[in-house]
């Protein structure tokens, strides 16, 4: 069996800091934001950091999936061989393309509201009587969405490390054995 140290590190580290980075700013700096000084300020800052973060991200969501491709293409033959890898791909496949969905959205919706630069807010996803209507429902979904990301990929990591497991000789003789039987 040949290693796949390579697109693994890749998996790992980008949806590591896909992860960690989303949680960090909605933990951080959506609310941290609203610590600054005027109302204008408070939008500023979550959009400065924001907009900082998502090159950031479009490289960790890239690695990611080159990764994420590179361990399908290593483990092919374990995917059709061993019983329950299939259905474990089946499963991250689909995390991942929900996870892409909903960054996707989300960044479309902090484009909205990144375009009001000087715009009054309460933090980085709460509005105030002076954000304006399309903006502040922009922050009100953003709200959402901010903990959708580090849900969904919090969950790739959960049955990415079991997909780890499935590794195991032990797991993987079991599974071999058990798709050969009726």
């Amino acid at each position: 069996m040949a290693r796949n140290t390579l697109s693994r590190s890749l998996h790992d580290v980008g949806l590591a800091a896909w992860f960690g980075g989303t949680l960090a700013n909605a933990v951080a700096l959506n609310p941290a934001a609203g610590q600054g000084g005027s109302s204008t300020d408070r939008g500023a800052v979550a959009n400065v950091g924001w907009d900082r973060w998502t090159p950031v991200n479009a490289a960790a969501i890239g690695a990611h999936l080159v990764g994420a491709v590179g361990q399908l293409a290593g483990n092919k033959g374990r995917i059709t061989a061993q019983q329950g890898v299939g259905s474990m791909a089946v499963a991250k496949t689909a995390l991942t393309a929900a996870a892409l969905g909903v960054t996707a959205y989300s960044r479309v919706l902090g484009r909205r509201v990144s375009e009001e630069t000087r715009m009054p807010a309460e933090s980085g996803t709460q509005p105030d009587a002076g954000t304006p209507p399309a903006v502040a429902n922009a922050q009100r979904q953003l709200r959402a969405m901010q903990w959708a990301v580090p849900a969904i990929t919090g969950a790739l990591v959960v049955v990415s490390a079991f997909a780890g497991e499935q590794q195991r000789a032990a797991e993987a003789n079991r599974g071999i054995v058990q798709r050969l039987l009726p």
